[in-house]
């Protein structure tokens, strides 16, 4: 950047006699700066007061009134102007405590009456030249401050734009992870319609093959159309599954206050012929209320009890425990395999039936996933899919323990921050849950 050229140098001069001012316009004059004068110290404070950009002040120490360290001193009084440097004029010169006043009041420099011509013009260049350098690094330092209030403005936008980059990459890794999830799902669809459903569909044309074309007597015939009538069930059970598996979906709006214990008391009055065929033992903790969908938690809940009287041994009767409790970050780590930050509220339903081995614990939660034989046990291997697809829309987890011939165990976590205040039950209802099949 070039320096201001000496036009527009402006130096205030100051001395009480007309003759002085004129003379030191006239030396000044050569280098073409542009000169105001002011006859007394007052003069000068007025024209100060206006005007704040002068280059340099040449002041006359001997003034009547205000003298020129009392006009200094008010002039250095006043942020705007303190910046000014002031060369004193002064007929006293060897005058050590003289110039140590000047020098206090802020003075620069001295000049000595009568005035040196040449050594005005070299004093004042000297300190017009430290002006103009002084005004360019103060242009650059205000530029640089721009261009640094740019850059952390360019600094904190490209955080922000990180930020998101951030954000859409953790959502399109979560979008990821949910089609892996639904491609999984549709994988085992595929193989459902390959080979479950082409199971009882050969039967169906195996038997009816053998009712066509051939002389059977009515109880050849009717056995073979029983078989039919149980593969076409089977079949629409299958099917009916499938749909139930992939309609399930959580709706916020649709969450609602749900007391847990009046879920389970619905499900075991449901259940009350089975409990009682299979003389099942239940037993309930007081269970907590949450936020959720009322009919999906009764299907949870209904699903993993029916397993639990279905999975049983021979010749022993079914006991089913189910208690809650807050679930410690310790277990939450045990479970997830993580510390996410949130508190959960464990259910647990045990049982002692026949149980499985460990290995197949992630398995069994997998659509269509049977560890046996629908001759064994009935079903379609969709139950626990469902509680798994349910509990996960809700914000938790489901997880089992087991061991084979001992029994299982399926703990469900529910975020804390959906578990509310129970609601009190009044009257007879207010015993244990499930105290009438013990």
């Amino acid at each position: 950047m070039s320096l201001l050229p000496r036009s527009d140098i402006k130096i205030l001069v100051v001395d009480d006699r007309e003759d002085n001012l004129y003379s030191i316009e006239a030396i000044l004059s050569k280098d073409n700066y542009t000169i105001v004068k002011a006859n007394s110290g007052r003069a000068a404070l007025k024209i100060l007061l206006k005007q704040h950009d002068f280059s340099l002040i040449l002041m006359d120490v001997q003034m009547p009134d205000l003298n020129g360290f009392e006009t200094a001193n008010i002039i250095y009084e006043r942020d705007k102007l303190k910046n000014i440097p002031i060369i004193f004029i002064t007929a006293y010169s060897n005058d050590e405590d003289h110039m140590f006043r000047g020098y206090k009041m802020g003075g620069v420099d001295y000049i000595y009456k009568p005035i040196n011509p040449e050594l005005l013009l070299v004093k004042v260049s000297v300190f017009v030249d430290l002006y103009r350098k002084n005004q360019q690094l103060q242009t650059q330092e205000k530029k640089l401050l721009a261009i640094n209030r740019s850059l952390q403005k360019e600094v904190e936008e490209r955080k922000l734009s990180e930020a998101k980059v951030l954000d859409l990459n953790e959502q399109l890794t979560a979008n990821n992870q949910q089609l892996v999830r639904m491609y999984e799902e549709l994988d085992q669809f595929a193989y459902m319609a390959s080979h479950d459903l082409q199971e009882p569909l050969r039967k169906i044309q195996i038997f009816s093959d053998k009712i066509i074309g051939k002389g059977l007597n009515d109880a050849e015939a009717e056995n073979y159309f029983q078989r039919i009538m149980t593969a076409s069930r089977r079949m629409q059970s299958l099917i009916n599954n499938l749909l139930d598996f992939s309609r399930h979906s959580v709706d916020n709006s649709k969450l609602e206050r749900t007391d847990l214990n009046l879920v389970l008391r619905d499900i075991l009055s449901q259940k009350e012929i089975e409990i009682e065929k299979t003389n099942a033992r239940i037993y309930c903790d007081k269970l907590p209320v949450v936020s959720a969908v009322p009919a999906l938690m009764q299907q949870l809940l209904s699903n993993l009890i029916g397993n639990a009287i279905k999975f049983r041994k021979k010749d022993v009767d079914p006991v089913v425990e189910i208690r809650s409790s807050p679930m410690s970050p310790a277990e939450v780590e045990q479970y997830l395999g993580h510390v996410n930050g949130s508190t959960y509220m464990k259910l647990q339903v045990a049982d002692n039936g026949i149980g499985f081995e460990e290995k197949h614990t992630q398995d069994i939660f997998k659509v269509f996933k049977r560890l046996h034989s629908y001759q064994q046990f009935e079903g379609t291997g969709v139950g626990l899919a469902i509680c798994k697809k349910i509990i996960e829309k809700h914000g938790g987890f489901i997880t089992a323990e087991s061991i084979p011939d001992k029994g299982s165990n399926f703990i469900i976590g529910i975020p804390f921050s959906k578990v509310l205040e129970p609601i009190p039950i009044m009257g007879p209802s207010t015993k244990k849950v499930g105290e009438e099949h013990s």
